[in-house]
């Protein structure tokens, strides 16, 4: 089926969703994090983590400027090894995200609840719930180039505070607190490095509206290295901020050393400001879930993997409306239904998977015959896709054996499902 999409999201848009999309909750515990495992040497941690996700981003840049239509990872893998393979990239993507923006939009309420304590009411975090996921549903039907300005909107008001304190706490930290004393084991570099990966999280979403992108082969390789730039270094510079400013103290604000560094900075006032900035992060990253995962159900639908309604395109505005609709009301119904705390392990690790996907396409498109591609391509060969493959193997295999075996339940359970679907499918098309 033929995609109808506009064509409205360049390198400046891609780099804002990027951005969006990673720097989440997580950057207001960071410091704390890297500093448990390696002290006031938690910057090599970062140099590690933005090396490794350079490397991922780099097959995402060649496979995403390969594609110019909608689905992103999932798309890539479909290619590159079949329709089971597709099949199970994205309801894996899809249900990992559902997760992650239910979970998020409780915690936007919980945050907010500081405000206004009615919101740790059940009926009115509920109310909330809706209207957030109604907003940004309305918001994204009405074409991607207004989904992206919300993005935008979010990435720069997100940004705001975090820049504050970097910018304050430049001129008052202890600058002598920086010095590195702390005698650390590699063991302790790789620990610090696999909580701190998970921040990094992100790029794959923003690559999903490729039927979206002008000129992919430019606005992928671009909008990724810029976005991910800009994190890297926005992360580096907090920690020197955090470290500098609370120096042996940050240990103490595990939880929330951003604002114990805002507080300290600003008073009253830092306590506020970093309090927003942790609401906006949120409402960010879910906005930039809900542009971009609907059209994983668009192209599954496209592709004939998922119900047909779902590639069903806007009359007026050019957009997946059923997709959008399905996608952010079953979020808004796991936002209130029972606890998934222990589910979003299973939602990293799948994401985990999504990229080794991704990464083996690349090496799969590398030994085609038939290559005809002349667009980006990553420089050495498949080296880079070697060693990435490797080091998220690496990752994985941190997993507990708990997680592990959820990821197993789960694939199996997916697969069962996708060879039922074909069977059903054979038999209509004998009768």
């Amino acid at each position: 089926m033929q995609e109808q999409l506009k064509r409205s999201i360049g390198v400046f848009g891609l780099t804002c969703a990027v951005i969006n999309m990673t720097i989440g909750t997580g950057i207001f515990v960071l410091p704390a994090l890297a500093a448990e495992h390696m002290g006031n040497a938690a910057l090599f941690a970062f140099i590690v983590c933005g090396f490794l996700i350079f490397l991922i981003a780099l097959c995402f840049a060649e496979t995403g400027s390969r594609f110019s239509v909608s689905g992103g990872a999932y798309t890539y893998i479909e290619f590159a090894f079949g329709k089971y393979a597709g099949f199970l990239a994205n309801i894996t993507f899809v249900t990992s995200c559902v997760l992650a923006d239910a979970a998020s939009a409780r915690a936007v309420a919980k945050t907010l609840s500081f405000f206004w304590p009615a919101l740790e009411v059940p009926v009115f975090r509920i109310s909330f719930c809706f209207l957030l996921f109604a907003l940004l549903a309305f918001i994204n039907i009405r074409g991607a180039k207004q989904g992206v300005w919300f993005i935008v909107i979010a990435t720069v008001a997100k940004l705001i505070p975090l820049l504050l304190v970097v910018a304050l706490g430049t001129v008052k930290m202890d600058w002598s607190a920086l010095s590195i004393t702390t005698h650390f084991e590699l063991n302790d570099l790789g620990a610090s490095t696999l909580v701190l990966f998970f921040a990094f999280i992100g790029l794959e979403t923003a690559v999903t509206n490729g039927g979206e992108f002008k000129n992919p082969a430019r606005t992928v390789p671009l909008g990724l290295f810029w976005g991910l730039l800009i994190v890297l270094l926005l992360y580096m510079a907090i920690q020197l901020i955090t470290q500098g400013v609370l120096g042996n103290e940050l240990m103490k604000y595990k939880e929330a050393p951003i604002t114990a560094t805002a507080q300290k900075l600003l008073g009253t006032a830092g306590l506020t400001i970093t309090i927003i900035g942790t609401a906006l992060s949120m409402i960010g990253a879910i906005s930039g879930e809900v542009l971009g995962i609907p059209r994983l159900l668009y192209a599954g639908a496209r592709d004939g993997l998922l119900p047909s309604f779902l590639f069903k395109v806007h009359s007026k505005f050019a957009t997946p409306y059923y997709s959008i609709l399905v996608y952010t009301a079953i979020c808004f119904v796991l936002s209130f239904t029972g606890s998934i705390q222990q589910l979003l392990v299973l939602s990293s690790a799948s994401i985990l998977l999504i990229y080794l996907g991704v990464v083996l396409s690349v090496i799969k498109f590398r030994f085609q015959k038939t290559e005809t591609y002349t667009g980006f391509k990553i420089p050495g060969g498949i080296i880079i896709p070697v060693v990435a493959s490797i080091i998220i193997l690496w990752v994985l295999s941190n997993l507990t054996k708990k997680e592990l075996i959820g990821v197993a339940i789960a694939l199996v359970l997916l697969s069962v499902i996708y060879w039922v679907m074909w069977w059903i499918k054979k038999t209509n098309a004998v009768k």
